[in-house]
């Protein structure tokens, strides 16, 4: 069975387009999800595949990352609409072909906004493995800071147990 994410915005960065994913997006996804790079910071799959895994959470908006018409990633956020609280997560992969070329902070930076101006949110988050030194340095280019970190938080492609880095950014904060 395939879920289809809930269907999200077109944004634009200087670097990137993002789109809502679809369906024929699946099989790209599945590929970028298992490249070595990328898959060692995700848990294992099951059998329905990388990228059933990634679009399966219900409320999340799940956008494919283009850089000069190619999809070379993607990125989701769930919102809490709650007027108390107003914030919103953030995840995203991108391919080792375009990592560290600047598309994934550009990305970032897309949605963040986005949630910022469009969907008036106050406060966001993301949770990169505390080893994910490339991740890191990209979020934080967004203006994103460490909180503290997750112990044993999520279990690696490996098996094991690994701590995750809780960091966030406010409204105002953005770069």
């Amino acid at each position: 069975m395939t879920i289809e994410p809930m269907p999200g915005p077109v944004l634009t960065g200087r670097l990137v387009r993002l789109r809502p994913v679809g369906a024929a997006d699946h099989a790209r996804l599945d590929v970028i999800l298992r490249e070595p790079s990328v898959a060692r910071w995700w848990t294992p799959p099951d059998e329905a595949g990388p990228a059933a895994d990634w679009l399966a959470d219900e409320g999340q908006v799940s956008l494919v990352i283009e850089h000069d018409g190619v999809v070379v990633g993607s990125i989701q956020f769930v919102e809490v609409v709650d007027p108390n609280y107003r914030t919103a997560s953030i995840d995203l992969f991108i391919s080792t072909a375009a990592q560290g070329r600047g598309l994934g902070p550009d990305a970032i930076r897309a949605v963040a906004r986005h949630l910022f101006e469009a969907r008036d949110q106050h406060h966001l988050t993301i949770d990169p493995s505390a080893a994910n030194d490339r991740a890191i340095r990209a979020y934080q280019k967004v203006g994103f800071r460490p909180v503290g970190v997750m112990r044993a938080y999520e279990r690696g492609a490996d098996g094991s147990w690994h701590d995750n880095l809780l960091m966030d950014l406010l409204l105002g904060e953005l770069t």
